[in-house]
């Protein structure tokens, strides 16, 4: 199978993807018990009954289900998601605004944690059965029994609470105008919520790696090579990182999904404005529209991060290039 032919059929599965995701999408929010009108109003402003009918007629909460979705679909395919009933502006604004902070959160977090996940790995391989195997073992067995916000709170605690060191919430500081933000300080109000969400994902692929790469230096090849005279570290450089690198890359962004779900928590823990923080404000508004099309951006980003897993394969192991099939 040619690389074009991959692509255009992994593009149609993609697309029934995406389908699924909105049918379902769907079908929990018609399953919810919140009444979207009772969630559009506050308690502050209560309303009369003809009020709650005009609201409810307004944004088409009385059409039935296969109706509203059948409208929304139709204004998708012209590039329109809709109006979000929480914010009063349209999906896509909301998403844009909202998406480029949590992009930047995940992009650094996930480059954090597949790094030092991957040398904790390494380490914890070459020194086996030693004390620094036996510490980064435990260090990654608590970390992954730990929940993200949980570890989240405690960072929070610790490094803006005790110490002062970052700031409390929210990713941009307080009483600034959005045009005198500065790259600085959104990067300084990002290290928090990335540093729980690097820390909670280095666990499993230290583990997996350390694993991958003990089978690698008790493979013939290894012993062999020891046997001729190889060095430990000479060993793993020339022999263990190119086995264990593709694995590790599989791992890597296939744990794409799992750092948008735990990006849900670690903003909502740190106020960051991020997607994850407007899904949540969208899941208890019951704000149909939005939560449409965050789970129409967030099944195509985790879908596009799998696609670029499977392209990169050739290009770090030949052979499966050579063979004419890259998945």
């Amino acid at each position: 199978m040619n690389m074009a032919t991959y692509v255009g059929r992994t593009l149609i599965r993609g697309v029934g993807l995406l389908i699924a995701v909105v049918i379902v999408t769907f079908v929990l929010v018609q399953a919810s018990p919140i009444d979207p009108v009772e969630a559009y109003i506050t308690a502050e402003n209560p309303v009369s009954q003809e009020q709650r009918e005009a609201i409810a007629a307004y944004w088409g909460l009385n059409d039935p289900p296969l109706e509203r979705l059948g409208k929304w679909i139709s204004a998708l395919a012209h590039g329109d998601m809709g109006t979000s009933m929480y914010y009063r502006q349209p999906v896509v604004e909301v998403i844009q605004v909202h998406f480029m902070n949590s992009l930047m959160l995940m992009a650094v977090a996930w480059i954090l944690s597949g790094f030092f996940g991957f040398a904790l790995g390494v380490v914890a391989a070459a020194y086996q059965h030693t004390r620094v195997d036996s510490f980064i073992k435990v260090y990654c067995l608590l970390i992954a029994s730990a929940p993200a916000f949980w570890l989240g709170l405690l960072i929070l605690m610790v490094f803006a609470v005790w110490l002062g060191w970052f700031p409390i919430a929210l990713g941009t500081p307080i009483g600034k105008e959005a045009a005198q933000v500065t790259f600085g300080d959104r990067l300084y109000h990002l290290v928090l919520p990335a540093l729980t969400l690097a820390i909670a994902g280095t666990s499993q692929i230290a583990l997996h790696t350390r694993q991958k790469l003990i089978d690698v230096l008790n493979s013939d090849y290894a012993v062999f090579a020891t046997a001729r005279g190889e060095t430990r570290w000479q060993i793993v450089y020339h022999h263990g990182l190119r086995n264990i690198l593709l694995p590790a890359v599989t791992l890597q962004f296939g744990s794409i999904s799992e750092l948008f779900g735990g990006s849900v928590l670690a903003e909502n823990v740190f106020s960051y404005t991020g997607l994850g923080y407007v899904a949540v404000v969208a899941g208890t508004k019951l704000d149909l529209p939005l939560l449409l099309g965050i789970a129409l951006c967030s099944g195509f980003f985790v879908f596009t991060g799998n696609l670029i897993a499977n392209l990169l394969y050739p290009l770090i192991d030949p052979q499966i290039r050579e063979g004419g099939d890259i998945a």
